[in-house]
């Protein structure tokens, strides 16, 4: 394990493996950076790829109050570690913050972005008030309350996945990273496809959907082919929230080859 301090003081901490072209992995909701270490093996082969744990997850620091500011910091840090530019990967929640970093202006060579959440149909996205309704609950100390909140009303999963989730041997995992949900929710906002953000992104970009999917509302997908594209990638595909199961991992490693 690595680290470094981030412009806040907080220690954001990653895996350094593998030698060639540097590549940042950003994790998405619920996770640390062990849901990407299969996948950071894979680039080892051809990149130096750095498997960043984000604020409050794994063996990160994580300074309040929290700003969505402050993660862009972090991963500007990392890069600025890699030498100072660098590819960049982001899953989910985190592609969504890799979006940001790259359209604020961070120094990324090329960008991956696996699964990100957005939703086309405002009718199937998260309740408005979910930042507040996860902030009160992780503030009564109701971490697997928030945990459930999460996987019902943002995934949309069926209420005895659910239940049945909550009887599990890691659900223990998602309730001590319940806190970042919140996170998260701040990062996406309204959920809503960023038209104008993906607009100022100049760098290759593409955009990749996985097949594995948790049984959630068939409504509850973006389908964003053809649409806001980023600048010099070559399609944006369907997405959705979905999680990777065994298995089902992203050809990054062509991907960061072949686009541009």
């Amino acid at each position: 394990m690595n680290t470094v301090v981030s412009a806040d003081g907080t220690t954001i901490a990653f895996d350094r493996l593998g030698e060639g072209p540097p590549v940042a992995l950003v994790a998405g909701a619920s996770v640390d950076r062990s849901s990407d270490a299969p996948l950071a093996e894979l680039l080892a082969a051809d990149f130096t790829v750095f498997n960043i744990d984000r604020r409050g997850r794994g063996d990160s620091g994580d300074t309040p109050p929290y700003a969505v500011e402050r993660e862009l910091e972090d991963i500007r840090a990392v890069i600025q570690e890699a030498g100072g530019s660098a590819n960049l990967y982001g899953h989910s929640g985190g592609a969504a913050l890799a979006l940001a970093a790259v359209a604020g202006g961070l120094p990324v060579r090329k960008l991956a972005l696996y699964e990100p959440p957005y939703i086309l149909d405002a009718t199937k996205r998260p309740p408005a008030d979910q930042v507040e309704q996860l902030e009160k609950m992780i503030a009564e100390g109701r971490r697997g309350d928030a945990a459930a909140y999460f996987m019902r009303e943002v995934v949309r999963a069926p209420a005895e996945f659910v239940a049945e989730a909550r009887t599990q041997p890691w659900w223990a995992g998602q309730e001590a990273l319940a806190h970042t949900l919140a996170y998260d929710a701040r990062i996406l906002g309204d959920y809503a496809l960023p038209t104008g953000r993906a607009e100022s992104v100049h760098v290759p970009t593409l955009v990749l959907a996985g097949g594995a999917r948790l049984p959630v509302d068939e409504g509850h997908r973006t389908s964003t082919r053809g649409r806001a594209a980023p600048r010099g990638g070559p399609d944006v595909g369907g997405t959705g929230p979905q999680r990777r199961r065994g298995g089902d991992r992203p050809r990054t490693e062509g991907v960061l080859r072949l686009s541009g």
